[in-house]
């Protein structure tokens, strides 16, 4: 009996920890870090919502419900972690003497919510009941001091995904950004370009700290429901490929940071969903999604609005395909996993599975 309640002590010490361990990974620790907890927690509330997903007909209907899902998985979380604790305390109380696990359960529930109705019977007891108690009091706390910062850092980036919407479009599309910066002049104005790549280049350097540290992040979509931060993130990105590739205009190195910032980016959070892709991929060893064919259309196109392109089109072509090959599979990737909207070279190639 005696090895038994220490067994019952070791278990529900852990049980407690796991939570405690979950809350902190989630909502304190200023890196990324996956959790089991809160990944299973993520997963599961993602299957639920999958089979009602998978009956809809319609996008706008699909993400009008899906815009619940990462409101729900983060609530979800803080009856988890006291159901944890619940569990754990209840087992702790029985190691110590608590007649029964019923008892004990009572006990640790009547602690935990501080309802105070049932009372232990010894002077260690009463210190558990309230080390839970004011455990359940913090990790409430947590949660109600991470969801400004969350929202803060959401509000950020959809400022910038929606004043894109101005400069590329609806959807949004890399071709059209270059045109209409081209029709403001200003393709050949490199200060005015470098202002365009550095406040993308800032936003690509928020964007992973935000979305690996904050992860719940990558699933909250955009008020609109044709907006996405991982559409906007691939516009952005081909248009300084393009950009880098293409534009017969003087190198511009800020051009290469943003790309390199983007591709980061988008690979940091990759990793933290554990999203496999060739992290030496090379072209044209490793092919990407955007066919010769259209490119060339891209490139027929903004020749036609008197954008200056680059004569050889083939050298434009390999340049190109060797700055998209970075991101090309985490992309669509990204794309698929959050189920983002129409958008071309991006979610247009990511069908959802």
């Amino acid at each position: 009996m005696i090895i038994l309640r220490i067994l019952s002590t070791i278990l529900g010490t852990y049980i407690s920890a796991l939570a405690v361990k979950s809350a902190v990974r989630t909502f304190v620790l200023p890196r990324s870090a996956s959790d089991g907890v809160t990944n299973a927690v993520f997963r599961s509330i993602r299957w639920i919502f999958n089979l009602r997903v998978s009956r809809l007909s319609t996008y706008e209907a699909r993400d009008q419900l899906m815009a619940y899902y990462a409101p729900v998985a983060l609530l979800s979380l803080l009856p988890t972690w006291l159901m944890l604790i619940d569990i754990g305390h209840a087992f702790i109380f029985y190691g110590l003497g608590v007649s029964s696990l019923e008892q004990a359960f009572i006990l640790s529930g009547s602690s935990l919510l501080t309802l105070g109705f049932a009372q232990g019977t010894t002077f260690l007891h009463t210190l558990v009941a309230f080390e839970e108690a004011t455990t359940g009091l913090i990790l409430v706390a947590l949660l109600i001091a991470y969801l400004p910062t969350m929202y803060t850092a959401f509000s950020r980036r959809e400022n910038a995904v929606t004043r894109l919407a101005v400069r590329a479009g609806e959807p949004p599309s890399a071709v059209e950004m270059l045109l209409r910066f081209n029709r403001l002049r200003d393709l050949k104005r490199q200060d005015l370009m470098d202002e365009v790549w550095i406040d993308w280049e800032i936003w690509f350097s928020e964007l992973e700290e935000s979305h690996t540290s904050l992860a719940a992040l990558v699933f909250f979509r955009s008020p609109q429901s044709d907006h996405s931060w991982i559409t906007a993130a691939g516009t952005v990105l081909d248009a300084a490929s393009l950009s880098a590739s293409l534009l017969d205009v003087p190198p511009n190195p800020r051009v290469n940071l943003c790309i390199r910032a983007g591709f980061i980016a988008l690979r940091r959070i990759a990793d933290f969903f554990r999203v496999e892709y060739n992290k030496d991929a090379t072209f044209p060893a490793d092919p990407i999604s955007i066919s010769r064919v259209e490119f060339d259309e891209a490139y027929d196109r903004l020749a036609a609005a008197g954008v200056p392109v680059k004569a050889d089109r083939d050298l434009a072509w390999q340049d190109f395909a060797g700055w998209r090959v970075n991101y090309d599979q985490v992309l669509l990737a990204l794309a698929r996993m959050t189920m983002a909207p129409y958008a071309i070279w991006s979610s247009d190639r990511s069908p959802i599975r």
